[in-house]
């Protein structure tokens, strides 16, 4: 049999496998949205109160673990009026939302309102989200199933999407991250100037929608800048004008998208971006900051006072320096390989403000989670990881129904705090692991090999 049979035959053989594969991480992923939407859903159905909760809510949300903010926001943010976000809202004194602003992006509050659309009840508004967010996890699984083979199970039918998807808003937001690597990696038929922009409009969407894709912009830049896995290691010079098209696509995609709004409803707008400003390290934001820090400042209100002030201040210095840390260790990286590593700086980068945010929130495991499938991160860590959010995100709960209703708490704070520290250890190990990852089956780069100029001698040795 001729040889370029064999190889036709052979290559059709992997193709059909691939395929394969990539259908059944989208089957499995829809049997774990099914199986995450009837974990949230145990805390909503009839009977109603007046104005549209379900009684069982309050009754079994911490008990029964089965609390979602899609649920909860059903209350509070005039979801229930179906006022469309933002444009008659604004924020009182003491912090409160009110006539339509939410806490989110612009993006997030419109998704919020068209899940209500057509919703008498919060178990009518859970259930018309869960459809609308749906397919931006399918699609997700899709392109990780494409990028990294057998590792997009992970996403597809891991603990996090059973308990995480259908809690928040996050999946549409993890969509435009991994598109966004997905659209670098893979649309190769495409410049590296094209592929960026394309990319930096996706993360900027993210950004419009949860705010943490912007940060993987800087990445993006330097990959852009520095040629990616394409140019030329002869090639003198760095691709400014690449990097600064990139740059200029991203801040235009969220000043297009963030524009209409602000000049609709310009309170209304910025009382979303004062609200998370007023937020505070307590009890409900599962951060190092209170679990660590809070017990050394006194109980009174004072010292509440001082404790918050000093939050406020070194989370985002932190944040920024861990920042520049993983761009120069990246850097450090590009020199010593010819490629920038922005999937995994943008990781590294995720990790650090998952670790010093004033807020971490059990369902930003979601945001994670596409790293420890695209980067080759040992699958031991990453079960230890599984296992620490899994004692926060059941744990937290049990933990406020205790408080709540005058159980002993002193098992379930453990268990909390366990959740807080073991994730938290991680996180750093992660931060410094995805710096140096190789990824999982996308596109890899041979050492680039030396040139040499005709009758120029070779050195040996």
């Amino acid at each position: 049999m001729p040889t370029g049979l064999v190889d036709s035959d052979l290559i059709a053989r992997r193709v059909t496998r691939r395929v394969a594969l990539v259908a059944v991480v989208v089957l499995l992923c829809g049997l774990t949205l099914a199986l995450a939407y009837a974990n949230k859903a145990r805390c909503a159905g009839a009977p109603f109160a007046a104005d549209g909760r379900s009684t069982v809510f309050d009754v079994a949300k911490d008990s029964d673990v089965c609390y979602s903010d899609i649920q909860f926001l059903w209350l509070g943010r005039d979801i229930d009026q179906h006022v469309f976000p933002y444009v008659h809202g604004g924020i009182t004194d003491n912090g409160m939302l009110v006539g339509g602003a939410v806490e989110y992006p612009v993006l997030s509050g419109t998704l919020m309102w068209l899940g209500a659309l057509g919703a008498d009840n919060d178990a009518e508004f859970l259930r018309h989200s869960a459809l609308l967010l749906a397919p931006f996890a399918l699609l997700t699984a899709w392109m990780l199933a494409r990028l990294a083979g057998r590792a997009a199970l992970l996403w597809a039918a891991g603990p996090p999407l059973v308990l995480y998807a259908f809690h928040n808003w996050e999946l549409p937001v993890v969509c435009t991250a991994v598109a966004a690597v997905y659209v670098v990696a893979t649309l190769t038929r495409y410049s590296l100037r094209t592929r960026g922009m394309l990319a930096a409009v996706l993360l900027g969407l993210g950004f419009c929608l949860k705010l943490y894709p912007g940060i993987f912009v800087l990445p993006l830049l330097a990959y852009v800048l520095t040629g990616g896995v394409e140019r030329d290691r002869d090639e003198p010079g760095f691709d400014v004008r690449g990097a600064l098209l990139t740059a200029a696509a991203a801040i235009g995609t969220v000043f297009a998208v963030n524009l209409p709004f602000a000049v609709a409803g310009y309170e209304g707008w910025r009382a979303s971006i004062t609200f998370q400003q007023l937020r505070q390290a307590d009890i409900t934001t599962n951060s190092i900051w209170y679990w660590g820090l809070r017990p050394l400042f006194g109980p009174d209100t004072a010292s509440e006072a001082l404790f918050q002030q000093v939050v406020s201040v070194a989370s985002p210095t932190l944040v920024l320096a861990a920042f520049t840390l993983a761009m120069w260790l990246g850097w450090k990286r590009y020199i010593a390989t010819g490629v920038f590593p922005w999937v995994g700086v943008s990781g590294a980068m995720l990790c650090a403000f998952l670790l010093f945010h004033k807020v971490h929130s059990p369902q930003y495991t979601l945001w994670l989670v596409p790293f420890l499938v695209l980067l080759e991160v040992p699958w031991a860590m990453i079960g230890a990881y599984l296992l620490a959010d899994a004692a926060i995100g059941i744990g937290v709960f049990r933990y406020f129904y205790s408080l709540g209703s005058g159980k002993p708490v002193e098992t379930m704070e453990k268990i909390v705090q366990f959740g807080v520290w073991g994730r938290a250890v991680l996180l750093v190990a992660l931060f410094f692991v995805f710096l140096r990852a190789l990824p999982r089956g996308f596109r890899r780069v041979p050492p680039p090999v030396p040139r040499f100029a005709p009758g120029e001698l070779i050195p040996v040795g």
